[in-house]
């Protein structure tokens, strides 16, 4: 057991300034993202998207870099092999949007993969291409309105809370009743593991309780509000739970805030308006508590990409977005700041067993190094092992119909990794990938793994300070 505060050793590489001017094929400079044009007239011009896509495409064609990350590229080189020139100008316009359909906006090909993002002079950014064809799509009304309705989290939380019994019945793999209904009307694959609601939202339960602030800590005096996001607003309170009751132990005073949805399943649609006013209203409604001295801390990392990084690049001229996206920081990040700057608190144990944490795509999206494995190799004794790879989920993506089976097959290699010495302790940074995960690992051909479960990292390190069973 340790005696004093945990410190996080600063792993941080700096690397020298080079002197030769503009971009260099194989360069080592930061992938740039440009601003979404969104409003501007080309943006939904579809002559123009088309010679866009078939420029990226043509690049992509000769490069494969990417034929293993996800569904889009092997359907995109599968078409153009099949074109009788062998070539992207014999594919057909409309069967790019097969390519479309299986993006699932996670941007590992801008991140980790593509040598031709800017500031190259090619300037591909993929998953932002695949986003302005959908807005040409909804702009057209092609967005079936079940997606449309699928995608209000909040609303669809809200509604379900306060009959979370039966609406948890009704979504069960095991209901042959309701099951095969909700297949026939949302698009939802009859064998997706779905997320339960709670009867109380994780901000009311935060309003009625709070964990005392532990005054020996070595982080004392900060302040952080918890943005609950709708998976744990809704879905699962357990990990705010946690997050809570390590903020609180290490010092930090903490609120939870819910003001709305940060969009990102109305960005997949290409819904990029609704976006933007969401951005404007969480941002109107956290920033007081900004100038208060608050940092904000997403729970879920798809959340703290949209307030970090896709909220600013939508609204680039807003201030107030820019400040936001200045003052959050994803969990993970947070806690691993807390342990390099001040110091975690003492009184951690050993779990006694091996972790295995999944990096979730949009956690490795926000270019912050792997603070999930971080923050857990602070517990006594940790023996971790990272996956990073695509848990084949993808948002909502993964559990409809046309899609469960791909998602399934995606993701074996991450399910048989976590699968690959039983007893360890399985994590995600994201709950939905959890969640399929987990079930992914009960379905392996050799060797399925009964009843697995999928915790947050913050739950594991609640754990090794007595904070949750």
């Amino acid at each position: 057991m340790p005696v004093g505060p945990v410190v996080a050793p600063d792993v941080e590489v700096r690397r020298e300034e080079t002197s030769v001017p503009g971009p260099r094929e194989g360069s080592t400079e930061a992938p740039i993202r440009h601003p979404l044009g969104w409003r501007e007239a080309d943006f939904h011009d579809e002559a123009k998207l088309d010679a866009e896509l078939r420029r990226v495409f043509d690049i992509c064609h000769g490069c494969r870099r990417c034929f293993n990350l996800c569904d889009s590229f092997p359907r995109l080189f599968d078409l153009v092999d099949a074109a009788e020139s062998g070539e992207v100008e014999g594919v057909a316009s409309a069967d790019f949007k097969k390519v479309v359909d299986a993006c699932t906006l996670c941007d590992m090909c801008f991140m980790t993969k593509c040598p031709y993002v800017p500031p190259h002079e090619f300037n591909l950014d993929f998953p932002h291409l695949m986003l302005r064809y959908r807005a040409i799509e909804r702009r057209k009304g092609l967005v079936p309105l079940a997606d449309r309705e699928l995608a209000k989290t909040d609303r669809n939380g809200r509604l379900a809370a306060t009959v979370a019994p039966l609406a948890n019945w009704a979504s069960a793999t095991g209901n042959t009743l309701t099951r095969p209904v909700l297949e026939a009307v949302a698009g939802v694959h009859r064998e997706a593991e779905l997320p339960k609601y709670h009867a109380r939202t994780f901000q009311a339960e935060a309003q009625a309780t709070a964990p005392a602030v532990n005054r020996d800590a070595p982080a004392l005096g900060r302040k952080a509000v918890l943005y609950a996001t709708c998976f744990v607003n809704y879905n699962e309170p357990g990990i705010g739970r946690a997050a809570r009751a390590v903020l609180a132990h290490n010092g930090v005073e903490t609120r939870v805030e819910h003001p709305a949805c940060c969009g990102m399943p109305q960005l997949e649609q290409g819904d990029i308006e609704e976006v933007a006013r969401r951005a404007r209203t969480v941002s109107s409604a956290l920033l007081p508590l900004v100038d208060q001295g608050y940092t904000i801390i997403a729970l879920v990392p798809s959340c703290a990409l949209m307030l970090k990084f896709e909220w600013p690049l939508i609204l680039p001229e807003d201030a107030g977005v820019k400040r936001l996206a200045a003052a959050t920081r994803d969990l993970s990040q947070y806690v691993v700041d807390i342990a390099r700057t001040e110091g975690l608190a003492p009184s951690m144990t050993a779990l006694g067993a091996g972790m295995t944490v999944h990096l979730a795509c949009h956690a490795r999206a926000q270019n912050m190094g792997a603070k999930a494995a971080e923050m857990l190799r602070l517990i006594p004794e940790a023996d971790v092992q990272v996956i990073e790879r695509c848990s084949g989920h993808g948002g909502s993506w993964g559990v409809k119909k046309d899609n469960f089976s791909i998602g399934m097959k995606v993701g074996r290699p991450v399910m048989r990794q976590a699968a690959a010495e039983p007893g360890r302790q399985v994590a995600s940074e994201c709950p939905l990938a959890a969640l399929h995960i987990a079930q992914g690992m009960g379905r392996l051909e050799k060797d399925p793994v009964k009843d697995a479960k999928a915790a947050h990292p913050i739950e594991l390190m609640a754990r090794a300070y007595g904070l949750a069973s």
